[in-house]
């Protein structure tokens, strides 16, 4: 099987050297691999080495460890069905650079208590839809300006809009998929410039937050459902889809799409999506499809 292994570092620290590539080429060889030249997608960012192998998550492993505590990450997947024509992401922690529910709460004074049931929840700890409706709960009476206040202080995640644009433009169906609130992903859709936003709906009567949530409650199973329903509404196969997240209830969905990685990522989530980026930004996910600098769209 022709594999191809995309090094991959942050763009704004550009530390991808020919010396970090010969070490890859070298593990390959050692590995009877015979590596092909590299190919640059970016000068000091990206690179691209195919390679014969079968064994993927084996090589995945070896790649990591060659590179990973040096600043770069690695990604190891078959070169067919590379571009993928459809995209779900989460929002929080991943398009958005925090949790918009524990911002939200941080102007009521309550972010430490309500981002703690946030962090074990992403961590798998505990039932996502309890800890939804308990975070929610904890917001009771607070007005809905608060909602307007947060938005603005939200910001996108480096490479966030590059990526959605640049999957559009190559006909790619982009969309955002979220355990969060419709007031965030509706606004943050468009600013990045998703086709579609899932999410759920924050109760909201006489201009104050309710403290309770909207049924059903988009969890990990809706997540995985999305990817399903879309995929087959829009006759794209399971092989041709790209998901990406950094909670627990995220990795239904990284499991079952065609490439799902885990985003700087919980460590459960880390451990057992096919492909993680620990370093870089979200322009990693278009090298990984094999996009070069020069094909990005803003």
């Amino acid at each position: 099987m022709e594999l191809v292994v995309t090094l991959i570092t942050n763009p704004e620290q550009a530390n991808l050297t020919q010396q970090h590539v010969d070490c890859i080429q070298a593990a390959l060889n050692d590995a009877g691999s015979m590596p092909a030249s590299p190919s640059w997608l970016a000068e000091s960012i990206a690179c691209d080495i195919t390679f014969e192998g079968d064994d993927i998550p084996s090589f995945r492993k070896l790649m990591q460890g060659e590179v990973w505590d040096l600043g770069i990450d690695s990604v190891v997947q078959p070169i067919t069905n590379r571009r993928k024509r459809l995209l779900l992401a989460d929002m929080d922690s991943t398009i958005v650079t925090g949790e918009t529910l524990d911002e939200l709460a941080g102007i009521a004074g309550l972010k430490d208590r309500v981002a703690a049931i946030t962090e074990r929840a992403m961590r798998g700890e505990i039932d996502f839809k309890a800890a939804l409706r308990e975070r929610v709960a904890i917001l009771k009476g607070l007005p809905a300006t608060a909602l307007d206040k947060t938005l603005e202080i939200t910001e996108l995640t480096s490479g966030a809009r590059q990526l959605v644009q640049t999957m559009r433009t190559n006909d790619a169906h982009t969309v955002l998929v979220s355990g969060g609130f419709k007031f965030f992903t509706s606004a943050i859709g468009k600013k990045v410039g998703f086709h579609e936003d899932r999410s759920n709906e924050m109760i909201i009567k006489n201009g104050i937050l309710t403290g309770t949530v909207g049924d059903p409650i988009l969890d990990r199973d809706a997540k995985l459902d999305a990817l399903n329903s879309i995929s087959s509404a829009k006759e794209i196969p399971i092989e041709e889809t790209m998901a990406t997240g950094d909670g627990a209830n995220d990795l239904p969905m990284i499991l079952a799409a065609g490439l799902g990685i885990a985003f700087h990522a919980k460590p459960v989530v880390e451990e057992k999506a096919p492909a993680a980026i620990r370093h870089g930004d979200l322009t990693a996910l278009l090298y990984i499809q094999g996009y070069r600098r020069e094909e990005f769209k803003e």
